[in-house]
């Protein structure tokens, strides 16, 4: 069975930071590109970054740049996101999702990823 177990999600600070996880099992983890997402209230799921299987590719939306930084363990079957100088606009519930794109893509398209986790709630205050 496929499972994507996204946690460390809480209540911070504005400025202060946070460090998800996304544990993956029940398939070839190295062969997926993963990305985190988030959905804020009355907002469409958008893709937050994304990490590719092979040569850690990575890309970031411009909002984060800087502040938010994917990191992938395969022997771990895990991948972190480390968030810093936390802003009340990235409140929201983060989902991890894995997509069996190409070795070196960075897919960025919600309609590309094949197995979700089931969120995390993150709160920034300001």
């Amino acid at each position: 069975e496929v499972q994507l177990q996204a946690s460390g999600g809480g209540l911070v600070q504005a400025g202060g930071s946070l460090r998800l996880s996304c544990a993956a099992s029940g398939f070839i983890f190295d062969d997926w590109a993963i990305g985190w997402f988030r959905q804020a209230p009355g907002k469409e799921r958008e893709v937050v970054t994304c990490i590719s299987s092979r040569d850690d590719n990575t890309w970031y939306r411009n909002s984060v740049k800087g502040r938010f930084t994917i990191s992938r363990d395969n022997a771990k079957n895990t991948v972190f996101l480390l968030m810093n100088s936390l802003k009340p606009e990235d409140t929201a519930v983060y989902y991890c999702a894995a997509d069996n794109a190409a070795y070196y893509a960075t897919p960025r398209r919600k309609d590309n990823y094949d197995y979700w986790g089931q969120g995390t709630q993150v709160t920034v205050s300001s």
